[in-house]
């Protein structure tokens, strides 16, 4: 059952959502040369717990930090190690908190250095695809609708879209109903209603969409170990459209015009 939250609900998962906002706003200046993914993952961590709330992920189902650290191949649920960044990778930051018993979750992927143009490329038509599906996230449309924003915005440059992991509900839990995928899955789904809550998170490779996990259980990568870029936001539909609860004047993605 997808729960339709009220506005007293909705102004806490804001609340979330900015600590989320916040923490991004101060990691973005981390992603440089020589910066190691574990001490992102403390900085993250510190921010959240000042804040007043919860790492979310740290100890969920047995995961080790606060974070996840993608990079270049890695696709999702990347873990913060010794690892330094390198001149010309793509970094994927993906940070969910809970506060005051409720849920706040987004992610972005950020340059680290200059980057070649076809991973620029990929970020771009990445954020892009979140954008419209944010914008097909109206009262009276369909699952599907959001699904097919991506997919078309993201098949127009011949990416693969993964289909291994998919965008949530978001709420009380970090993961509630419905599924939300970024490919068409020739059904409509249910119909979105006002106040149902929303993590919409393109997941997007440079080319096959195929994935393998590795062995810690966590760590997905592409399959042909190209890159692979992934941007989320939490939003709740409305009736133009989704509202963007992680939102940030600082970082600003998912919010392209197109």
């Amino acid at each position: 059952m997808i729960a339709i939250r009220t506005e007293r609900e909705i102004a806490l998962l804001r609340q979330a959502n900015q600590i989320v906002a916040a923490v991004h706003a101060v990691l973005k200046d981390m992603i440089r040369p020589g910066v190691i993914t574990r001490e992102i993952d403390a900085a993250a961590e510190a921010i959240i717990r000042e804040k007043g709330a919860v790492p979310a992920f740290k100890g969920y189902r047995g995961y080790p930090a606060a974070t996840c650290i993608s990079i270049e191949e890695v696709v999702v649920h990347g873990i913060p190690s010794k690892r330094a960044l390198k001149e010309g990778e793509i970094v994927s930051i993906d940070i969910g908190v809970s506060y005051k018993g409720y849920f706040g979750d987004a992610a972005v992927t950020w340059p680290c250095g200059h980057v070649s143009p076809d991973r620029r490329r990929l970020l771009e038509v990445t954020d892009l695809a979140l954008s419209r599906a944010i914008r097909a996230a109206k009262v009276g449309a369909f699952l599907q609708d959001i699904s097919r924003a991506v997919e078309k915005t993201c098949r127009a440059d011949g990416y693969g879209i993964v289909r291994d992991f998919v965008g949530h509900g978001i709420g009380t839990a970090m993961h509630e109903d419905p599924q939300v995928p970024n490919f068409d899955t020739g059904r409509r789904g249910p119909r979105l209603k006002k106040g149902m809550v929303l993590a919409i998170e393109p997941m997007v490779n440079m080319r096959s969409h195929e994935v393998v996990l590795l062995e810690d259980g966590w760590t997905a990568i592409t399959a042909d170990h190209l890159p692979s870029a992934h941007f989320e936001h939490s939003i709740v539909v409305r009736e133009n459209g989704g509202e963007i609860l992680s939102a940030s004047r600082e970082c600003d993605w998912g919010q392209r015009p197109g």
